[in-house]
């Protein structure tokens, strides 16, 4: 009784479902072991190749912040002093046997207002930040040490380099005789927020600053040179009144710095570095990451294809029966072509959905096993739904190619052989 009350319910919920669709999840569900085994094969490939991708992105954009936070993406500075060879204007051979490359002074960027505004309509530029940079000393007490003097204008200079998040005392604001240095160089000194200090520039002009913040950029070097003031404090410090060492650029796209750099060092003649060129041993390991993870995500979804393609080899000729008769009743090639490709497909689908589920699960384990040398967190457990997406897509489609072989070979299958095996 119960038997017959269930078999119009299952009828019912299969009258919907197409034909190719329910001879494909019925052969899936008859080869259970066999199932299981691609659909693990298929998850774990999913669960890598999101894993990896995420991880490596993550670490990458880490390393980019750490060390792109405290410099500018594009600088401009004026080109160097270079000793031109005496040459005879009648043999027209050189007279100095030998020439000593020329002392490089202190100058700042011809008309570098024009400059700044030509930056600035560069495409691709976000901000220009002009700066005054060079040597001094700063001393208090007995103590003295050798700093790097930036003369900047604050609201332009955050623009290109976050300073707000590296302040750990006061805010990125100089005015008047007002100074910024970094944590390691206030204990070198012994000077804290409120103290003043004795700058003397390299030119002889000295001036006595007061100490109204501290920053911590996470490089010691930095924090134990760099001494911030104001722009006009600084051309009067390093006597070059009314001009600027170097413009600091921030581009939107920070892979796109190179041809900002290029299009800039045409228009003005002047030395203009991106830092793709000022880090390229960063740039070198960056790009290095990037081929060994294409590599590993290749492997990976060649060897799922092959998983899914060798298990439905062997299910073609463990359905061989069935097949025969399919094809006996009226179904043609397409139709049972059409049922193979659908396994693969499902596969790559329900795969790909518990990847992704086991790509997040490693990554919430691993962000809190895994931590940088500070105590945080090397990268954080979430996930980019493009890469969900896109792992997605390949899977199923790995799915779908991975079965066309089975299916061509299910399909010629003549169906009085096939019943006869």
């Amino acid at each position: 009784m119960s038997a017959a009350r269930h078999r119009p319910a299952l009828s019912s919920w299969t009258r919907w479902m197409p034909f190719e669709l329910l001879v494909a999840l019925r052969f899936l569900r008859e080869g259970r072991m066999q199932s299981v085994l691609i659909l693990a094969g298929v998850t774990g490939g999913v669960a890598v190749i999101i894993f990896l991708t995420q991880l490596i992105n993550q670490l990458q954009s880490t390393i980019i912040d750490r060390v792109m936070g405290s410099q500018a993406h594009v600088v401009i500075r004026p080109l160097e002093e270079v000793t031109q060879r005496v040459v005879a204007p009648s043999a027209e051979r050189e007279v100095a046997a030998v020439v000593q490359p020329r002392a490089q002074r202190l100058r700042t960027v011809d008309q570098w207002e024009r400059i700044a505004a030509l930056a600035a309509a560069t495409p691709g530029v976000l901000a220009v930040s002009p700066v005054v940079s060079g040597p001094a000393f700063a001393v208090r007490g007995n103590s003295s040490k050798s700093v790097v003097l930036q003369g900047v204008q604050p609201d332009a200079y955050r623009r290109v380099v976050k300073m707000d998040d590296y302040m750990t005392r006061g805010r990125f604001d100089v005015s008047g005789s007002g100074a910024l240095i970094g944590t390691d160089l206030a204990q070198d000194l012994g000077v804290s927020l409120g103290d003043k200090l004795r700058v003397t520039s390299a030119s002889g002009r000295s001036e006595t600053l007061d100490i109204t913040g501290l920053f911590d950029m996470g490089n010691r070097d930095l924090n134990r040179r760099w001494v911030f003031v104001t722009l006009k404090l600084g051309q009067t410090l390093l006597d070059l009144p009314g001009g600027v060492s170097n413009l600091d650029l921030t581009v939107k796209d920070l892979f796109s710095a190179n041809q900002v750099a290029s299009a800039l060092r045409a228009q003005t003649a002047l030395t203009v570095d991106s830092w793709m060129e000022t880090n390229s041993g960063l740039l070198n390991a960056l790009s290095n990451q990037t081929v060994s993870n294409n590599l590993i995500r290749s492997f990976v979804v060649i060897i799922v294809a092959l998983g899914i393609s060798s298990v439905l080899v062997v299910s073609v000729v463990q359905k061989q029966r069935e097949i025969g008769i399919l094809r006996a009743m009226g179904a043609g090639r397409r139709r049972i072509m059409t049922v193979f490709l659908l396994q693969g497909g499902l596969v790559g689908l329900a795969g790909s959905v518990l990847g992704s589920a086991l790509a997040f699960s490693l990554l919430v384990v691993f962000s809190h096993v895994f931590k940088s040398p500070d105590g945080g967190s090397l990268f954080s457990a979430q996930l980019d739904p493009m890469l969900v997406l896109l792992a997605s897509v390949v899977a199923c489609g790995v799915g779908l190619a991975a079965a066309a072989i089975p299916a061509r070979s299910a399909a010629r299958m003549d169906p009085v052989q096939a019943i006869r095996a």
